[in-house]
């Protein structure tokens, strides 16, 4: 996979069309894992979430993959954001004041019983960003990413157990933060 992206960095297409089935299955697989521990009731939908991320990342001309797992780093930063995006659209006064005016694509990603935690959890990762941003990067990647710490460790350039002790204290900072918040 990563002389795949590597070809496809280079300017190679048939490397990408040989890439996105790997790839593909691969994003399945971690957002149908970041998605095992949510309610049972939700709505969001792995496979929306999943083809609105492939589609930002496939269309991109000449991307700079170091490897693997910088791939799915960067997908989980665009996971994030595509979920954040579509729970901040559901909740806006803007579109409609509660209407649901929305697309079909929209409807299927995100519930608006989820929309306010997916905020929620945003707002509180972007002040973790500005106390720690390293401890930020972090959750994202193990979150949104499905990363583990050992490919966190490689994406980030930092030890094994710094990211272990990152995420302990990320964890139990996003608790209070989130708790206190209600």
């Amino acid at each position: 996979m990563t002389e795949l992206l590597e070809q496809w960095s280079q300017g190679d297409d048939a490397a990408l069309a040989e890439l996105t089935p790997l790839v593909y299955e691969e994003l399945r697989r971690l957002a149908h894992r970041q998605m095992g521990g949510e309610r049972p009731d939700h709505t969001l939908q792995t496979t929306a979430l999943v083809n609105e991320a492939y589609l930002r990342l496939a269309d991109q001309t000449n991307p700079p993959w170091q490897n693997r797992a910088h791939f799915f780093a960067v997908a989980a930063r665009a996971m994030r954001r595509i979920l954040v995006s579509y729970a901040r659209a559901q909740r806006s006064e803007k579109r409609g004041g509660g209407a649901l005016k929305m697309e079909l694509d929209e409807a299927a990603i995100v519930s608006p019983e989820q929309s306010k935690a997916i905020v929620d959890l945003h707002e509180a990762l972007e002040r973790l960003g500005t106390l720690d941003s390293r401890k930020a990067r972090v959750v994202e990647l193990k979150y949104f990413g499905g990363l583990n710490h050992d490919e966190i460790a490689e994406v980030m350039k930092i030890s094994t157990i710094t990211v272990r002790r990152d995420w302990a204290f990320a964890k139990a900072w996003l608790y209070e933060e989130l708790h206190n918040a209600t």
